[in-house]
């Protein structure tokens, strides 16, 4: 049996590692169907972009996941560049039509830290003229 592929995908505060096998198509996100997981079908289509934009992916591959940190869409997204560069790994001809769709790379935006004497990162307490 050929060796499982793993790599690591990011978002925010979100860490996914990703392991990918040759299998039936089964998705498995910390020892959960990922459709329970995700229950919202945009998070869902998240986790299957990659797998969509090469033929025959949603069919060929086992892949189990665990993730951790952050919220719902920061992990589904992290999931997405997980298995983005798990499959180049897999086979480089991949490479391309991932790229193409900006699914290599890493979006680093994450949240402002908070700033003395303000209340958010940004917005200041109510000016009272009177």
């Amino acid at each position: 049996m050929e060796k499982q592929k793993n790599a690591v995908g990011r978002r925010k505060e979100a860490v996914a590692r990703v392991y990918l096998a040759k299998g039936t198509g089964n998705i498995t996100v910390n020892d959960r169907e990922y459709k329970s997981y995700f229950p919202i079908i945009y998070l869902q289509n998240q986790v299957e972009l990659p797998l969509k934009n090469i033929e025959g992916g949603l069919t060929s591959f086992d892949i189990v996941i665990n993730v951790k940190g952050g919220g719902l869409k920061g992990q589904a997204e992290a999931i997405k560049m997980g298995i983005s560069r798990v499959l180049c790994e897999v086979n480089p001809d991949y490479k391309p039509a991932l790229k193409k769709l900006s699914l290599l790379t890493r979006d680093s935006r994450s949240v402002e830290r908070k700033k003395f004497g303000k209340r958010k990162a940004r917005r200041s307490f109510q000016f009272s003229k009177r």
